[in-house]
């Protein structure tokens, strides 16, 4: 497999999981919140990754909250499952299910806490494309993985059969443009493109799409990148301006939340703009200090989301 064997592109949301207040898995919640994104018009969704809190749900629920995702959007959307853990068997495991319950794909980091070498890195994901048959995306994600995913293995992992994609969230941007160089013609890259460089790396360089926590900024991005493929850059650009004024208000440069975890705030933005994204779990706490909620209203605002949870 390669990139030419997937569809894979635009701007897709990495979905918070929805918790009661108590912690139990919200089913209703979440299919409320599956058709919020297929409104919103995302080209896919990404399910139980960094923002899904993966790293709190027992098997049981991944499996449930995937199974769920599917029976919501199969045939509407993309729908990639995010199977990271600690083992490549493990992972396996998941991807297995993915592929029974007819998911797109699926969805791994290296495995966390593990600190692997490059050559442990390619022969996590060559088992986890061994035993699974659905195409494979790489998750460069250093901040919960301690490891980055160099250039250079980044191009070994090409060669993997599964492998039709990375989502490289890479702080570093000399990295990043290295990566893309190197494997863009064969892999989709999903990377940090809704900006002004962004858009000018796509158009100079190439690149493929945006996998953003809780779909925020969805009226932007969407709008970005449809603009971006009927070749209106200027309405691009105006998007992307859009969204870089709700993100960074947000966003930390190191990917951390400004006003705490970035999932819990991720999920208070939603609360606020009364949309069904539900509680974070422990180990995160929910963001319910008056000042913390008065500013995240105050930026929602001015980025014109708090007419009915849309882009004014």
């Amino acid at each position: 497999m390669n990139r030419d064997d997937v569809n894979w592109r635009g701007y897709w949301v990495a979905a918070p999981t929805p918790f009661t207040r108590e912690g139990t898995l919200d089913e209703k919640l979440w299919r409320e919140e599956l058709q919020l994104y297929h409104g919103q018009g995302v080209h896919g969704l990404l399910v139980n990754g960094t923002t899904g809190e993966w790293f709190s749900q027992s098997d049981a629920e991944r499996r449930r909250v995937a199974e769920i995702a599917v029976e919501e959007l199969s045939g509407k959307t993309t729908v990639v499952i995010g199977c990271t853990t600690y083992t490549a068997a493990h992972s396996a495991e998941l991807g297995r299910h993915a592929k029974e319950i007819g998911a797109d794909g699926i969805l791994s980091t290296p495995p966390p806490y593990a600190a692997p070498t490059a050559r442990e890195i390619v022969a996590f994901y060559q088992t986890i494309s061994d035993r699974v048959d659905l195409p494979l995306m790489v998750y460069n994600w250093a901040r919960g993985v301690v490891v980055e995913i160099t250039a250079d293995t980044a191009l070994e992992l090409t060669k993997i059969d599964h492998v039709v994609a990375i989502k490289d969230s890479t702080a570093n941007r000399v990295q990043a443009l290295a990566t893309l160089e190197r494997v863009v013609d064969r892999v989709r890259v999903f990377g940090g493109f809704i900006n002004p460089l962004g858009l000018a790396v796509l158009r100079g360089i190439g690149g493929d799409g945006n996998i953003d926590g809780g779909g925020l900024g969805a009226a932007f991005a969407v709008a970005f990148y449809e603009a971006f493929w009927r070749g209106d850059f200027a309405a691009a650009r105006a998007a992307a301006d859009r969204y870089v004024a709700l993100m960074s208000q947000l966003i930390n440069p190191d990917w951390s939340g400004v006003y705490g975890s970035p999932q819990a705030q991720i999920k208070a933005c939603m609360q606020v703009l009364g949309q069904p994204g539900g509680w974070p779990r422990p180990p995160l706490l929910a963001i319910e200090d008056p000042k913390s909620l008065a500013a995240l209203r105050d930026v929602l605002a001015s980025a014109g989301l708090m007419r009915g949870g849309g882009a004014a």
